[in-house]
């Protein structure tokens, strides 16, 4: 998998999905609290596999879709990260 130049959080990708549809809404809907679908929305919190689930019923898509989009979006964020040089570990 080819890694994106910096990825939006999901929940951008979310908003755009949800077009006129409220938070409030979607998270009834979905059944979440208003809370929890906010923060995604937001970019204050993640999609968890069981809210990759959800989505993927209420949008007709597939779970691997939006836990691949928080994927890439975590990676891009740890690469940005420094780190101590690691050895490489051979047996």
């Amino acid at each position: 998998m080819t890694r994106m130049f910096n990825p939006p959080h999901p929940g951008e990708v979310l908003r755009e999905y949800l077009g006129e549809m409220t938070v409030t809404e979607a998270a009834l809907r979905l059944g979440v609290s208003r809370v929890t679908l906010q923060r995604v929305v937001s970019g204050a919190a993640g999609i968890s596999p069981d809210m990759a689930y959800r989505l993927a019923a209420a949008f007709g898509t597939s779970p691997e879709l939006w836990a691949g989009m928080q994927m890439q979006f975590d990676l891009y964020q740890a690469s940005k990260l420094q780190r101590p040089v690691i050895e490489r570990i051979t047996a």
